[in-house]
């Protein structure tokens, strides 16, 4: 009996050694789980990336004063490389938008890998990359597709990449999702899962908004550098305001922002706007559509202006002492940018701000002295470009001549002349022939 109570009472001890086992599990599981909840780490400050003669030269002013001239001549740096570029040509702003993407994209990730590294996720950042070259890879095809045809045509290798791209976009993704999918640990699923929701997030944020503002880009410099041009006035506008009359807290979420800032900044920003429109919508360089031309294997940017970009005659009310003032209609519109740059704009500052607090950090990186990383300077513009994308959508875009043309010229020779033949009956129809 004896040997039997011994038996039993090993064997109830092993089962439940083998029930806790699972248990034991699920608790690793939920640690991994609770970094993300709140026991995440103080960050550790960021070193000083400001110059040392700067430094030097303002070492007996204040921080507060010291940090203001920081950020102002770094602001009015940024701001003169900008328009350099500007001068250069569309080139190098797509080239701008593709290199800011990447800073953007590579600040966002590093948090992560920063931060979660003890777990040591296999393949987390090569992952990430090589998804972060398959969505450009997708969204820049769609771009050549739409705006390169002519020189498409002339290129073989180019044709099949075009007809086949959607297919190959699709397969590389798939591949990226089968490695993620071979890279799963045990007691690290829940994390690893984290972490693939995170690299798509950031894709979402950097690559699509990019890929709007070169859409946007290809409408007119104008379409791209005034709502640019708008986020940079309000941001400075309502530093300043808030730095000199700031008194009532705006947000929780950034303590530094209030309400002075935030009002003087928008109203200087819808004057601002008016006025930039009017000087720009005056040059064809900033008013046409961004075309590729395949005689010169170039980028033209000449046309008619558009009724958008002609003066007109608009009435006004008898107490201004005038009947009538003569406008761009685009100056209208930029009336509807600049509310929408310095009202909700902001908010993806905001945003940013809740993220950076979520992980006690102070900024995203410390690429730019006085302003942080790249992420802190564009996080409104990503914002503002899908609502210029949508806004030109729904109200500006009509049909494309020229982009008819193009996909024309990719068909076939019976296929154009069935056209050129339809084409025909209808203007003898309409009288125009």
């Amino acid at each position: 009996m004896s040997e039997l109570r011994r038996r039993g009472a090993a064997g109830e001890a092993e089962h439940d050694h083998n029930d806790r086992e699972p248990v034991e599990d699920k608790y690793v599981e939920a640690d991994a789980d609770s970094a993300f909840e709140g026991d995440v780490a103080d960050a550790p400050p960021p070193p000083d990336s400001t110059p040392q003669l700067l430094n030097s030269a303002l070492s007996g002013m204040s921080s507060r004063w010291k940090n203001w001239w920081i950020r102002g001549i770094f602001s009015l740096t940024m701001i003169t490389l900008f328009f350099f570029l500007i001068y250069l040509g569309p080139v190098m702003l797509i080239l701008l938008v593709s290199a800011i993407q990447v800073k953007c994209f590579h600040e966002i990730i590093s948090i992560g890998h920063r931060f979660y590294k003890s777990f040591e996720l296999p393949w987390f950042r090569s992952l990430s990359w090589y998804f972060l070259l398959c969505v450009n890879y997708f969204f820049y095809g769609e771009t050549v597709a739409d705006y390169f045809a002519t020189f498409v045509q002339r290129e073989e290798f180019l044709q099949f990449l075009i007809r086949y791209h959607r297919f190959i976009s699709f397969a590389l993704y798939v591949i990226g999702f089968c490695m993620f999918v071979l890279s799963l640990v045990k007691k690290q699923y829940r994390l690893q899962f984290y972490m693939f929701g995170w690299t798509h997030v950031t894709l979402l944020i950097t690559v699509t908004q990019s890929h709007l503002i070169i859409q946007n880009l290809f409408e007119g410099i104008i379409w791209f550098l005034v709502p640019v041009s708008i986020v940079i006035c309000n941001d400075i506008m309502a530093y300043l305001f808030g730095f000199f009359f700031g008194r009532t807290p705006l947000i929780k979420l950034s303590p530094k922002k209030t309400w002075e800032g935030f009002i003087g900044g928008f109203f200087l920003t819808i004057i601002f706007g008016f006025m930039f429109s009017y000087i720009l919508a005056q040059f064809q360089y900033f008013v046409c559509p961004v075309e590729y031309n395949s005689e010169t294997n170039n980028f033209s940017i000449s046309c008619k202006p558009s009724e958008l970009f002609r003066l007109h005659d608009y009435t006004v009310p008898p107490f201004l002492h005038s009947t009538t003032v003569r406008l761009y209609p685009f100056q209208i519109h930029s009336i509807a940018l600049s509310t929408f740059g310095s009202l909700i704009g902001p908010f993806g500052g905001f945003f940013a701000s809740g993220f950076k607090r979520a992980f006690k950090i102070k900024d995203f990186a410390d690429t730019i002295p006085g302003h942080g990383g790249i992420m802190d300077r564009f996080d409104c513009q990503y914002l503002m470009a899908t609502f210029v994308h949508v806004y030109i959508a729904s109200f500006i875009r009509g049909p494309n001549p020229s982009k008819v043309l193009q996909q024309l010229l990719t068909l076939q020779p019976d296929q154009q002349l069935n056209i050129y033949k339809v084409l025909k009956t209808h203007l003898t129809e309409k009288g125009a022939l």
